[in-house]
């Protein structure tokens, strides 16, 4: 198993009620360009913290493509879904970096909290730029390197968000931006254009 890839056994932590407060899904998602019918890569899933508000937003006529590197994660997500009968969200079990969706098939990509678990960063990013569509975005939360929390990964594994702006921008992305979300994120977007 990868070093820094969040175990499945604690899978239990990422449902915490806490997390809702230091880490909003509402907060983050009013920070995205998102309108009902669009299609999302919700890549390094889990048990679906993000992958359900997203469904809400992009309606019935959306999709968000669920994908993870461990069964069980999606798993537990699965769950989720036959017990809220949400049909918008599938899952797929991949890696980040080969995620088996088709060229051009998503307005977003978004990776929540795996990308200081990521050892080839760039290969994840040019996986994304396959997958987005002509002005598709990527967005990328991480754990901000200046705080600490006690549920977070440990401080010698995040990455400042300049990390991940600078490979955006070498990559290809243009209109790369950058703010914090919650108490304890970072959250960095750009925008394929070609």
């Amino acid at each position: 198993m990868h070093d820094r890839r969040f175990p499945a056994s604690e899978a239990y932590r990422l449902e915490d009620p806490a997390r809702r407060v230091w880490l909003p899904p509402a907060q983050v998602l009013g920070a995205l360009p998102l309108r009902s019918g669009d299609t999302v890569a919700d890549v390094g899933a889990g048990t679906g913290y993000f992958s359900l508000p997203l469904a809400q937003v992009v309606g019935a006529e959306g999709k968000v493509y669920a994908v993870d590197a461990q069964a069980e994660m999606l798993a537990h997500l699965r769950r989720k879904l036959q017990e809220g009968s949400v049909s918008n969200v599938e899952l797929i079990h991949a890696e980040a970096e080969s995620t088996a969706l088709p060229d051009a098939c998503c307005s977003l990509v978004f990776l929540a909290n795996v990308w200081h678990e990521f050892a080839d960063r760039s290969t994840v990013l040019e996986e994304s730029r396959r997958i987005l569509k002509h002005r598709g975005r990527i967005a990328i939360i991480d754990w901000r390197s200046d705080v600490e929390r006690e549920n977070g990964p440990p401080l010698d594994h995040r990455l400042d968000a300049s990390n991940a702006v600078t490979l955006l921008r070498s990559t290809g992305f243009h209109q790369v931006t950058n703010v914090n979300v919650g108490r304890y994120s970072w959250l960095v977007q750009g925008e394929k254009l070609q």
